[in-house]
């Protein structure tokens, strides 16, 4: 039988999937060479097919918030599929779940579960112009919203790691009514917009925080402009804090949109607001949408038994991890003289090798574009430690992942950062 390596599945992959993969994210594009294909993942680490293992700090771009193949979640949904895997009718679960996020964010008080974030985000959007009327909805540079044509504009995370400032196939129609604005900027606003729509914290031009009363003005222009103003939490949500961005920020939207944490590393989404806004959502009101897989019963499983087990030692134990790896980069680079920052905000920890902060899109793509990420990437997986293969994302450190993991992370790091500079 044939050994398997990277090399072989990579060519096999790309007969039958574009690029090889199934999200131009987990494509090596940007950074050169061949992606590793995962075998298995524990806790914090993966292993490719050729046995290597990897410290992970990708963890599926943030759902495996308590490491991989946690036993609860991996339990959750075993017993979930031994009572059959999809059944088109209501289940207990969905409701647990819808109860579990409104008990969670402050404001929220009806939520519709759905597939995907992209899902979420497309589907708020429809339910924020058939409550106010208007068509245009206004999203920021470099905030990503997933995949849906009207939201593709400028967008960040692998739309930037493509080189891509659309995207071929969206009709000029599509986008005619979105306005993109510049990020920490607050914008015009006028009667003809519906929805302000943004990512509270973005990490998909890497990690760019909203500077200090930034969310409050916008909070602030939208209301006197009868504008919805809506949170695209689905990194932010229960990741940041046990209220996700409205607890850290104090900030409340009218819509929010959830993904990833919920689900427990299964496919799922979610979209919420007040009882009011909710009520024009089908079958109470005109604002249509549906699902063959919605409140699926094995996502519900994985995701309940996630959330249940975010408490708030555990938010405190995540930011503690965060900040121990962030300041250890930040040592390490600069030991080695390496210009870069490391911004942290909760536990999300971003990297940008920059003389400064970037504070909008256009910065961030300055720092992504010079060339050093691809180095360090390469120079990080070669010595076992996975980083995501684009420089828009973020580090997602999990409760899985321990001290003596992160220094060992940060010495990796102080290593190929010294080569980097030898070799300049």
């Amino acid at each position: 039988m044939t050994e398997l390596t990277n090399e072989l599945l990579f060519d096999r992959a790309r007969r039958v999937l574009p690029g090889g993969v199934n999200s131009p994210v987990r494509s090596f594009r940007s950074v050169g060479g061949t992606p590793y294909f995962v075998s298995h993942g524990e806790g914090a680490h993966v292993w490719d097919v050729e046995g290597r293992r990897y410290i992970d700090y990708v963890m599926s771009y943030g759902p495996a918030i308590l490491g991989h193949a946690n036993p609860a979640v991996v339990d959750a949904i075993a017993a979930a599929a031994g009572d059959g895997t999809s059944y088109g009718a209501p289940t207990l679960r969905e409701i647990e779940m819808a109860e579990e996020l409104c008990d969670r964010v402050p404001g929220l008080e009806m939520v519709r579960l759905v597939s995907s974030g992209t899902e979420a985000t497309m589907s708020a959007i429809r339910l924020a112009r058939g409550v106010t009327g208007r068509d245009r909805i206004l999203k920021f540079a470099g905030h990503y919203h997933g995949h849906a044509d009207a939201l593709l504009a400028a967008g960040g995370s692998g739309v930037a790691n493509q080189g891509l400032s659309g995207c071929d196939g969206v009709p000029a129609g599509a986008v005619a009514d979105t306005i993109v604005a510049p990020w920490n900027v607050i914008p015009e606003l006028d009667d003809s917009i519906a929805v302000v729509v943004l990512e509270p914290v973005p990490a998909n031009m890497g990690l760019v925080p909203p500077r200090q009363g930034f969310l409050q003005e916008l909070r602030d222009a939208c209301t006197r402009h009868g504008v919805l103003l809506m949170f695209d939490e689905v990194i932010t949500g229960f990741r940041l804090t046990r209220g996700g961005a409205t607890e850290w920020s104090g900030i409340t939207p009218d819509i929010w949109c959830f993904g990833k944490v919920i689900g427990g590393g299964l496919p799922v989404g979610a979209y919420g607001a007040s009882r009011e806004i909710m009520s024009f959502v089908a079958p109470l009101g005109g604002v249509y949408q549906a699902g063959t897989l919605s409140g699926n019963p094995l996502a519900m499983a994985a995701g309940l038994a996630q959330l249940r087990r975010l408490t708030d030692g555990a938010y405190e134990q995540l930011e503690a991890t965060a900040t121990l790896l962030a300041d250890g980069l930040r040592s390490a680079f600069a030991g080695a003289g390496l210009a870069a920052v490391v911004p942290r905000v909760g536990p999300l920890v971003g990297l940008f090798f920059a003389d400064r902060q970037p504070l909008d899109f256009d910065e961030a793509q300055a720092a992504a574009d010079n060339g050093v990420y691809p180095q360090f990437f390469h120079g990080m997986l070669d010595r076992g430690v996975a980083l995501a293969p684009g420089a828009y994302e973020v580090l997602f450190p999990s409760l899985a992942h321990t001290d003596a993991l992160i220094d060992t992370t940060v010495e990796i790091a102080a290593e190929v950062a010294a080569e980097l500079v030898a070799g300049a």
